[in-house]
């Protein structure tokens, strides 16, 4: 593949480094209009992701695509950032690819885990979920609350702020129930102990009204020992 002309580990817009991390691809675009460098097809990533916003990184238009029909190789490092692949292999993978369904982890290298350790993380994870889900559907502000970390912050609000928000507008509403379903867990390629949940959330309020939608939070271990969110997001 070829990335950034300046390596990995994007910061900001215009520093031609591509990202490391958990990204979701969000279409397929018709490159047959576009300039030829982006070969036989296009697929756009969700850089910055709730992650890359809560630290402060900037930029967009992060693709997966192909290379020049006519050239078909590009040296490693010849992109703005995004990752050029041959477009025989992108071809192969084309199928792969879902809308806002597919992961795509972007990393140096990867580490294989013991099967104990892994299966520990992953219990404590779906349990955090869950807890996550019981806690919104009793309506305990409290113990939901409690899930995220002091240093979370959301549309520009600190912990105390968000928290005061919540208790305004989620605390007032009539939730008989809460569902967290097709649960994804990944663990972050580049950020140390860093976690993505993503499941499909269903919230009904009395017995007419449901609201579903596509949730993303960011856990990490707090000093305890507990999975606490750090950043959130939806789709």
């Amino acid at each position: 593949m070829s990335i950034g002309q300046a390596g990995i580990g994007k910061e900001r817009s215009g520093d031609r480094r591509t990202p490391l991390g958990i990204y979701f691809v969000t279409e397929q675009l018709d490159t047959t209009r576009l300039h030829e460098k982006y070969g036989v097809t296009a697929f756009p990533l969700d850089y910055p992701n709730a992650w890359d916003r809560r630290r402060g990184r900037t930029g967009d238009g992060i693709w997966v695509h192909g290379v020049d029909r006519a050239g078909g190789i590009r040296p490693a490092l010849d992109t703005d950032g995004c990752i050029a692949l041959p477009n025989e292999r992108l071809l192969e993978l084309e199928q792969s690819f879902t809308p806002n369904i597919t992961p795509v982890l972007i990393a140096t290298e990867m580490a294989w885990t013991d099967a104990t350790a892994l299966a520990e993380v992953r219990d404590a994870l779906e349990a955090a979920v869950a807890d996550w889900a019981d806690s919104l559907e009793r309506g305990d502000m409290f113990s939901w609350l409690s899930l995220y970390d002091e240093t979370f912050e959301h549309w520009g609000m600190n912990k105390a702020e968000w928290s005061a928000f919540s208790l305004k507008t989620v605390g007032k509403r009539a939730i008989s129930d809460v569902t967290a379903r097709e649960l994804l867990l990944l663990g972050d390629p580049f950020e140390d102990g860093l976690y993505l949940s993503r499941f499909r959330l269903e919230i009904s309020e009395g017995d007419a009204r449901k609201v579903v939608s596509m949730r993303r939070m960011y856990w990490r271990r707090s000093e305890s020992g507990a999975f606490r969110i750090v950043a959130e997001d939806s789709g």
